[in-house]
């Protein structure tokens, strides 16, 4: 059966809907990064561009950094976000946009985020480099799809127990990231840990302006959490969503943060765009190698 056009959307010019992208526009191997302006500060690395759009806060640029096909696609901020890009580059490359048919051979793309957050941890600090092992999902979005066999039930009931974890929230799901794509990106200049993805950036992330927390402890308590060694080592707004579809769709996903402030420490790197630009030349030439 086809997929129905108000389910598959495509521009007049044969693009899928958001990303104004089409199959031919992008590479195996993408980075996504979150601000459209970071879109140039990665592909200015690159050899040649033989190909720009942007559509709202989708940007892609697709060329070559020392002989690799890369393409570069910001998303904009947080996981309902997240849950586009990933849908239509999935369709990309696995629905047949002709017969609207899931194509019989489907094609895992290696999908590598780089990004920035914030450290919880004083023993990580500012200008550090953070490989996320797994991503924990405070948000709720994967609920609406069927995560069986994503999760990992022991660490999850342990992050609930050990932060009394209100049933009036969406169960966190904790997602491995991809194991060859850590081999491949990680060094001695990297650390090691689990993200916790939450759904915004205030409330959600601890934060207080005007408005009280549903536990204003919740933070202190994501810090002091420990599975057998496994630490939450920084907050952000993507990765869970990013790695609970990429296993979804047999995807290869993984992230990388420039860690621009520790939370536990109070302090705020004094060169963030440096700390990024000095992630997205370590994350190319490991693409590469």
């Amino acid at each position: 059966m086809s997929i129905k056009e108000s389910e598959l959307i495509l521009n007049p010019n044969g693009s899928i809907y958001h990303l104004n992208l089409r199959p031919e526009n992008i590479s195996n191997s993408i980075i996504l990064v979150g601000d459209q302006d970071r879109v140039e500060k990665v592909s200015r690395y690159f050899d040649s561009i033989e190909f720009k759009t942007q559509k709202r806060e989708f940007k892609t640029h697709t060329g070559y950094y020392k002989d690799k096909r890369i393409s570069v696609v910001s998303t904009g901020i947080g996981p309902d976000n997240i849950d586009i890009v990933l849908n239509e580059l999935d369709a990309l490359v696995n629905i047949d946009f002709k017969t609207r048919h899931i194509k019989d051979k489907l094609t895992s793309l290696n999908i590598i985020r780089i990004g920035t957050s914030g450290s919880l941890q004083k023993d990580i600090p500012v200008d550090a480099f953070v490989i996320s092992t797994h991503g924990l999902d405070l948000n709720g979005m994967l609920h609406a799809y069927n995560t069986n066999g994503i999760g990992n039930a022991e660490i999850e009931n342990a992050f609930i127990e050990q932060t009394n974890w209100c049933e009036d929230k969406a169960k966190p799901l904790i997602i491995k990231g991809s194991s060859l794509l850590e081999k491949k990106l990680e060094s001695d200049k990297t650390h090691k840990g689990l993200t916790a993805t939450a759904g915004g950036f205030y409330g959600p992330q601890g934060r207080v302006l005007r408005l009280g927390l549903q536990d204003s402890d919740l933070n202190a308590k994501i810090d002091a959490f420990n599975f057998n060694g496994t630490r939450i080592t920084n907050f952000e707004m993507e990765t869970s969503a990013i790695f609970g579809l990429s296993k979804l769709m047999g995807h290869e996903a993984l992230s990388l943060n420039a860690i621009i402030a520790n939370r536990a420490s109070g302090t705020f790197s004094k060169n963030p765009a440096k700390t990024i630009d000095e992630l997205i030349k370590y994350t190319l030439d490991k693409i590469v190698e």
